[in-house]
């Protein structure tokens, strides 16, 4: 176990809880119980059920890799953070990132309020170290509308928006400003996580399908960051942030170059015009977790990208939980004091407003 001494004290842009087994069956409003999400074990699978729909199967093996206590228990999971040297951190749902794959309005406008309100009183009330993210429905804008106002009243620090939406949307709508309006004025940040808003996350199963079907959850968000910069809604709200979750850091410069290169080259036919180039966009306001990728601190340096966060991931097998430290100084060892503190601690404080005491920085 790493020493307090030798800890490299980090926030983290990304971690998942495990929500009570019956939140949703239990909360909803009578008429739609039966229809809440939840999982059944299997066999030797663990089903994810919504509105009916066997949406997902894993591993039973790999959920029980994936449940240390501290996933479940919000107490024990404080520990967790301590032990592991992480402050605060940005906390997605497990079961309720199958809420978007929900095509029922008022299930999922009903069911996006209960785990928001579960989250406010287990989560933000308890620990302001744990910063839940609020589930939004985009089923109805005017759904969309107020429950984004609510959870700013509540405290919410930021909303998750899926990276698939329906057929019918695209983050380039202007349907979309009333949402980032609110979410500008109340400072709160637009997140989008790997791997949400579709069921469809077997790609293939031929040779390499394991790999293959990973490195296409990160696709999604990557066209939800160029549709917010090409449509122009980072142009009309200058001061909104939004924030790619486990998607890694390196491809982002890289998409800025390739989004400078169209609007250079094709600039008359690119609608609407843009205040500033894309690389400046995302340099003022497009931000990105990761967990292992040895990329990222050279993009930072590099390219002065100064909008990478790190990630554990907890407690997901692609996290860095229980070898949090091992992986912090195998990134950071080797980077200068203001690129260090940047990426762990600078960039989360920036979008999130919460600072490490003085004496566990230091």
């Amino acid at each position: 176990m790493t020493t307090t001494a030798e800890k490299i004290w980090v926030n983290s842009g990304d971690s998942h809880v495990w929500e009570p087994k019956d939140l949703w069956t239990a909360n909803l409003p009578q008429a739609l119980k039966h229809r809440g999400p939840h999982m059944v074990r299997d066999g030797k699978h663990d089903i994810y059920v919504v509105d009916d729909e066997k949406v997902f199967f894993a591993s039973a093996s790999m959920i029980d890799a994936i449940t240390p206590p501290g996933s479940a228990d919000l107490n024990l999971r404080l520990a967790d953070l301590d032990e592991q040297g992480i402050w605060a951190e940005v906390v997605f749902p497990s079961v309720g990132i199958w809420l978007s794959v929900m095509k029922d309005r008022e299930l999922m406008h009903q069911s996006v309020k209960v785990y928001n309100d579960w989250a406010k009183s287990d989560m933000i009330d308890r620990s302001e170290r744990l910063l839940a993210t609020a589930l939004i429905s985009v089923l109805d804008f005017d759904d969309a509308v107020e429950e984004t106002k609510r959870v700013a009243a509540l405290g919410f620090k930021s909303i998750c928006l899926p990276a698939t939406l329906p057929d019918h949307l695209e983050y380039n709508m202007p349907e979309f400003d009333r949402v980032w309006a609110v979410c500008e004025e109340a400072g709160m940040v637009v997140c989008f996580h790997v791997g949400t808003g579709s069921s469809k996350l077997i790609v293939t199963r031929g040779p390499g399908g394991a790999l293959i079907n990973y490195w296409e959850t990160t696709i999604p968000v990557q066209r939800c960051v160029t549709h917010m910069i090409s449509g122009g809604a980072l142009d009309r709200f200058p001061r909104l942030k939004i924030m790619t979750a486990e998607a890694g850091v390196a491809w982002v410069p890289a998409l800025g170059d390739r989004l400078d290169e169209a609007y250079r080259q094709h600039n008359r036919y690119a609608h609407p015009k843009l205040s500033r180039l894309p690389t400046q966009i995302i340099k003022d306001q497009v931000y990105s977790s990761f967990q292992h990728d040895e990329t990222a601190l050279p993009a930072v340096i590099a390219h002065d990208y100064q909008n990478a966060l790190w990630g554990s991931d907890y407690p997901h097998l692609e996290g860095t939980y229980p070898h949090t430290q091992e992986v912090l100084h195998g990134l950071f060892d080797h980077v200068s004091p203001e690129v260090r503190r940047r990426v762990t601690l600078g960039a989360f404080e920036e979008l999130f407003g919460i600072g490490m005491p003085v004496a566990k920085a230091a």
